[in-house]
């Protein structure tokens, strides 16, 4: 590299083509460098016997070489191999480095899962070969990524892998929970039992296209959890109604949800998630001192696996419906009843909407029923103003708005209905993509890890699991030091050479 940076052919070079030629030949320099380090800890020999996870005490000795791909690129690294007859070698150099079973490098997997929650997995691996000297093609890049979420789960029943608690006193009094649900348009295998019997049931009626209606049963549902907690933000029903308009200067914001978690899975049901998103309330607020907010939109399956779990695990819970999709069923009714983009109609929705915030769901959804008929509306119209009264009428007791509003409580899914977007739409709704169960969830965690500013946590106690699964669980004693196997004869440890 010296050369050719001293040589005549860079000097005619633009900085742009000196930036690509260093980045490249740089990684080679990098990589002979990570490959020499290596040769240092040959053989790595082991300072007391080697013992296996069964008890047999390995004693046949012989040097194994294996490949391992970084991400800088190939290496081999040479080590000592422990084995006896019937039982399979031990290596305590590998468990030194703590290296995978495969030959990907824990940081290749890293690299992968890192671009793979942001684009797709061509992407993916276009990315590795441009920014590393790693070759991971397709197939195993998907399964790196579903070898980086398996500790997910236990990630955070360990509370985030004991990375560290938020102290109960410095978040906000309300802890809220919310959930909702967004489908991923999945294989025909991985669709659950039910759509996949829909799906296979259905003949199609041209050989070219999709008919209308062919398109459904293709999706299965991700259930999508958040939990947080929050300042108290005391207001007026008139105050909500002011603040769906666009902010205006000098306006003081609401306050933003603390420590916010949000996750998603399409291979749990919805009340398996629900658990979760208790259980992570209760980590947080374990003596229930907090008031616990659930905020839904309205889904009857949802209601009762709330109040099942509330009663489960001794929770004091307020249960809100959502207020914005309480207003879009206003407005549906008001344009069916007086007509779309009318300032009449808007001035009908609000009215209604104030009356909604006082805690009158029940006298709305009778007043816009009685309207109905004394105007006789018909057909969709008609339709519209009942699915509204409907909706108003089911879910009265959970909009009891004008206590909320006392409390200082939410009353808006936004949260959940962000992740939805983020969490799950932005990734796994790629035009034509479709998902195998495993890696979506896989893609899923990951995801989520990242939202919630916990991956750089995850990955620490991933690589810590890793050494236990790959190493610590093998060996029936202490894993041996290698430490004295690179020290010379006179008591000098070895020494990088120099390249010329």
């Amino acid at each position: 590299m010296v050369g050719r940076l001293d040589s005549a052919e860079t000097m005619q070079m633009t900085h742009s083509q000196l930036e690509r030629f260093v980045d490249v030949e740089g990684r080679e320099l990098l990589r002979r460098l990570f490959q020499d380090h290596l040769d240092l800890r040959v053989p790595g020999e082991a300072d007391a016997r080697v013992v296996s996870a069964g008890g047999a005490v390995l004693t046949h000795r012989r040097n194994h070489v294996r490949p391992l791909e970084t991400i800088f690129g190939k290496v081999s690294v040479t080590r000592k191999g422990y084995g006896a007859r019937g039982v399979d070698s031990l290596h305590p150099l590998d468990a030194e480095l703590n290296l995978p079973d495969e030959k990907y490098s824990l940081e290749v997997r890293r690299r992968v899962a890192v671009e793979a929650v942001k684009a797709s997995f061509d992407e993916t691996v276009t990315a590795m070969d441009e920014n590393t000297g790693a070759r991971v093609p397709k197939r195993q890049a998907e399964e790196l990524v579903v070898r980086a979420a398996v500790d997910f789960d236990t990630f955070y029943t360990q509370g985030r892998g004991g990375c560290g608690e938020v102290e109960l006193a410095e978040t906000g009094p309300i802890l809220v929970l919310s959930v909702d649900g967004k489908g991923i348009v999945m294989r025909r295998e991985d669709l659950r039992a039910a759509t996949r019997k829909m799906a296979e049931s259905r003949e199609h009626k041209l050989v070219s296209r999709l008919s209308k209606g062919e398109k459904r049963d293709t999706k299965r549902m991700a259930e999508v959890a958040a939990v947080y907690t929050i300042e108290p933000h005391i207001r007026k029903a008139e105050d909500v109604i002011g603040a769906l308009r666009p902010v205006r200067e000098g306006e003081q914001p609401p306050p933003k949800p603390e420590q916010k978690r949000v996750w998603a899975s399409v291979e749990k049901d919805m009340e398996s998630v629900m658990e979760e998103a208790f259980q992570e309330g209760l980590r947080r607020d374990p003596n229930r001192s907090k008031k616990w907010v659930a905020l839904v939109d309205g889904n009857k399956t949802q209601l009762k696996a709330l109040k099942r779990l509330a009663r489960k695990y001794q929770i004091r819970l307020t249960i809100v419906v959502d207020f914005v999709h309480a207003l879009e069923y206003l407005w549906r009714a008001g344009n069916a009843l007086l007509g779309e983009g009318e300032r009449q109609t808007e001035a009908w929705v609000v009215e209604r909407a104030l009356r909604l915030l006082n805690g009158e769901a029940s006298c709305v959804a009778a007043g816009i029923r009685r309207s109905a008929t004394l105007r006789g509306l018909t057909g969709s119209a008609r339709r519209a103003m009942d699915k509204c009264a409907d909706y108003l009428l089911k879910n009265a007791r959970h909009m009891r708005y004008g206590q909320c509003l006392k409390q200082g409580y939410p009353i808006a899914t936004g949260v959940i209905e962000g992740a939805c977007r983020h969490l799950v739409k932005d990734r796994m709704d790629i035009t034509g993509a479709r998902w195998g169960l495993e890696c979506a969830e896989a893609i899923l965690k990951l995801r989520a890890l990242r939202s919630s500013g916990d991956l750089d946590a995850y990955w620490k106690f991933h690589e810590a699991k890793e050494f236990e699964r790959n190493h610590a669980a093998r060996y029936g004693a202490p894993i041996p030091s290698t430490g004295k196997s690179n020290i010379g004869r006179n008591g000098d440890r070895t020494h990088l050479h120099m390249v010329k």
